[in-house]
């Protein structure tokens, strides 16, 4: 469903029941759907599930230490975790990806020898492509630290330091910022 919705362009329409037809679909899939007795169409109900799931698999972050890893493999809450330091905040490497790590397979021993593996266990945003995606901006006389895409406008990422308040929220048109490799 996320590949099919990846293919739409636009705008949402605002109406759940909305179909959108495939016009940049190659043959082979539109022989494989009619064959299975289905249109090449999608809901826009469905369009925007697929469109949460790609938002959340690229931008949903967590502080350093939020949660951890433990050394049977399965991850917790840090119950122990107090917030970053205001220092450690205002750094984008402070912060990773919640989804399964792409980039920390990729490192070599000697770049993961200085990462503890119970909490450096995600990919850091320090490392997206492209450089320059985050903004980190201190907020209310330097009490809030918010990071925003420019990947996918409309998302705020907010952490109190010293307090284990994080989260974030997305109000945006849930097109990706194509253009942003040419603004920068």
């Amino acid at each position: 469903m996320v590949v099919q919705a990846e293919q739409l362009k636009g705008r949402f329409q605002g109406d759940p029941s909305f179909e959108y037809e495939y016009t940049e679909i190659n043959a082979e899939d539109a022989e494989r759907l009619i064959e299975d007795g289905k249109e090449p169409m999608i809901k826009e109900e469905a369009r925007l599930v697929a469109t949460i799931e790609q938002i959340d698999r690229a931008v949903g972050i967590i502080p350093r230490g939020a949660f951890v890893k433990t050394p049977l493999g399965s991850v917790h809450e840090n119950r122990n975790f107090e917030g970053l330091s205001l220092t450690d905040a205002k750094k984008l490497s402070s912060y990773f990806h919640f989804t399964e790590p792409v980039n920390l397979k990729s490192k070599t021993l000697l770049e993961k020898a200085d990462l503890d593996p119970s909490t450096d266990f995600l990919d850091s945003l320090e490392h997206d492509i492209p450089q320059g995606s985050w903004t980190v901006q201190l907020e209310k006389g330097g009490t809030v630290v918010v990071l925003r895409s420019l990947l996918w406008l409309g998302l705020t990422f907010y952490h109190v330091p010293m307090t284990k308040q994080y989260g974030y929220i997305y109000f945006g048109s849930g097109e990706k910022n194509l253009d942003l490799p040419f603004m920068m």
